[in-house]
């Protein structure tokens, strides 16, 4: 591993492949099918996130906070973090930790996708 690793995605189990993609939608990210692939999945895009959603055996997703105990699903970085909370806000996305500084020293807010994941979207100071 001596070359760095240079990003990162997610992958979000879902029992519903296409409700999760068209939440995404209306969020502006662009959905790709594969669903006659041997692992059917969708993939979303957003400027420089990736998401790939996976079809799930569970009936609903169970997101890290009540598997772990706390948690986040996904941490998306950005610079823009009061910008995206608006338009986030605009869209009628649930907003759960509005926008402030972490205790670890993040700048960020979070909110809940249509599947009850956690998502965060910050950055470090």
């Amino acid at each position: 591993m001596n070359k760095g690793l240079t990003s990162c995605l997610q992958i979000f189990p879902t029992p519903d492949l296409d409700k999760t993609a068209q939440y995404y939608v209306q969020l502006g990210f662009r959905a790709v099918y594969y669903l006659d692939s041997a692992e059917p999945h969708v993939c979303l895009y957003k400027d420089l996130i990736e998401i790939i959603l996976t079809q799930s055996k569970l009936e609903t997703c169970i997101p890290n906070r009540e598997i772990h105990g706390y948690g986040y699903d996904g941490y998306f970085i950005s610079d823009n973090q009061e910008e995206i909370e608006q338009e986030l806000i605009r869209l009628g996305v649930k907003i759960v930790r509005p926008l402030s500084v972490t205790d670890y020293n993040n700048h960020e807010f979070v909110f809940e996708d249509v599947d009850g994941r956690w998502i965060a979207v910050g950055t470090k100071l």
